[in-house]
Parts: C-alpha cells; sequence; structure tokens
C-alpha cells in the first residue's frame, strides 16, 4: 500500500472520469486485503483527495470515493485519526451539499457517510442530527463552532451556486444564508458578500430562498458600504 499510494494519488486528480475510478477501484480491492490498515501518512492524503471527488460529474466516480473515504476512516490506524480528523471535518459541508444530489444512490451513501463521519469524530449530537434528519440544524451547529470559519465555509457554498441541479443549488443558498450570520464584523465581510450577491444574481431563475438571502446580502452590502463612506 505504501509503495503503490503516491502513484494511485496522482492518478486520482486525473481529468479521464474512467481511469479515475479504475483506480478508486485499486485502492479499494487493496483495502479488502486481510489485516490491511491504513497508514498515519497515507490516511490524511488519500482522504484529501477523495473529498475532491465528491463533486465529480460522474456519479460513478463520486459512490467510488464515498465508499472509498468510508474504508479510510475504518481501516486507519489508531496513531492516524488524529490527523485524519483534520480531513473529515472538512468533508462536513460537501457531504452536506450531497445529501441533496438528485442522484438518490449518491444521495444515500452522502447521508450514510454524514452520519458515519460525525461518528468518527465522536460527535453524538451530529449523528442524531442525520438520523433524525434534522440537516439544517447540523448546519447551524457546525458553523456555530467555529464562527472564525465563516467566510471560508460561505465561499465554499459558492461554488454549488453553479450546480445544474436545483436541489444542490437550494442547498447551497440556504448554508450561504447561515453562514452569512455567523461572517457579521469579520474582515472581508463586504467583499465576500459582494462575491456571494454576483453569484446569486446569475441565477436565470431565482427561488424564494434565493431571494430572501439575497435581499439580506443587499442590506448587509449597503449597510457596509455606507459605514466605510462615514469613516
Amino acid at each position: 500500500m505504501g509503495t503503490l499510494s503516491p502513484s494511485l494519488l496522482e492518478l486520482l486528480g486525473d481529468a479521464d472520469g474512467e481511469l479515475v475510478g479504475m483506480t478508486l477501484s485499486v485502492f479499494t480491492n487493496l483495502l479488502k486485503s486481510k489485516d490491511m490498515l491504513v497508514s498515519s501518512t497515507t490516511a490524511p492524503k488519500l482522504a484529501e483527495a477523495l473529498l475532491l471527488l465528491f463533486d465529480h460529474d460522474n456519479s460513478h466516480v463520486q459512490l467510488l470515493s464515498l465508499d472509498l473515504f468510508f474504508k479510510v476512516m475504518d481501516l486507519v490506524v489508531e496513531e492516524g485519526k488524529k490527523p485524519l480528523k483534520s480531513v473529515v471535518c472538512q468533508s462536513l459541508p460537501a457531504l452536506f451539499f450531497h445529501c441533496h444530489d438528485e442522484n438518490q444512490l449518491v444521495a444515500e451513501a452522502s447521508r450514510e457517510m454524514l452520519h458515519c463521519a460525525a461518528g468518527f469524530l465522536n460527535r453524538r449530537d451530529l449523528k442524531e442530527l442525520v438520523e433524525t434528519e434534522k440537516l439544517l440544524t447540523f448546519v447551524e451547529v457546525l458553523l456555530a463552532e467555529d464562527t472564525s470559519r465563516a467566510a471560508e465555509q460561505l465561499r465554499r457554498a459558492l461554488r454549488y451556486l453553479e450546480s445544474p441541479q436545483e436541489p444542490l443549488r437550494e442547498a447551497a443558498i440556504r448554508f450561504m444564508g447561515m453562514a452569512g450570520r455567523h461572517l457579521r464584523g469579520q474582515p472581508g465581510e463586504l467583499q465576500l458578500l459582494t462575491e456571494a450577491l454576483q453569484a446569486l444574481r446569475r441565477d436565470d431563475s431565482p427561488s424564494q430562498k434565493n431571494i430572501v438571502v439575497k435581499q439580506i446580502f443587499s442590506w448587509r452590502v449597503t449597510e457596509l458600504a455606507q459605514k466605510n463612506q462615514r469613516l
């Protein structure tokens, strides 16, 4: 595993979806070997590469990456759990978005993975929220725990506004609305809200939630701009 992983990890970033899928299958088959564990150095690197594939435009690649992500969490050596937790934390927003995927298999796998990730992080509260399908409360808890990352989280949601899937766009808008509340008063708030407004305005058929969030962001941008003029 240690010998093969650098070459295989490089292939996971290839533009050829079929090649990526085959590489994921190789990794998966390796981890089926008896007594196979994932080292503390390989686990976070592999998990980071897999996290990028959650948004792949090939649903088969998405499913394989989700399955392999679970195996990494399950088979990582004890001393590798702490460094892996950082990547698992990063995966939570993407998993939330794909719980709303139009592909039912991807949505179900993402919801199951969100539950497993909460378990890996020893977060009983988050596990219960997934079990009871209170995903918006899950996001609110997640955002409230570290408000210093509100800008990072909002920026992460922006790319989902470009999704061809309406449910993913709606999930992103809701996420942005909640993140925007925690962004208040932070450095760069005006610039980021302006970027978010531009992205929201590009929606040709805005939903009611889009209109509400857009209005809230617009008010805040105006308020900040007027404050800057007074200064």
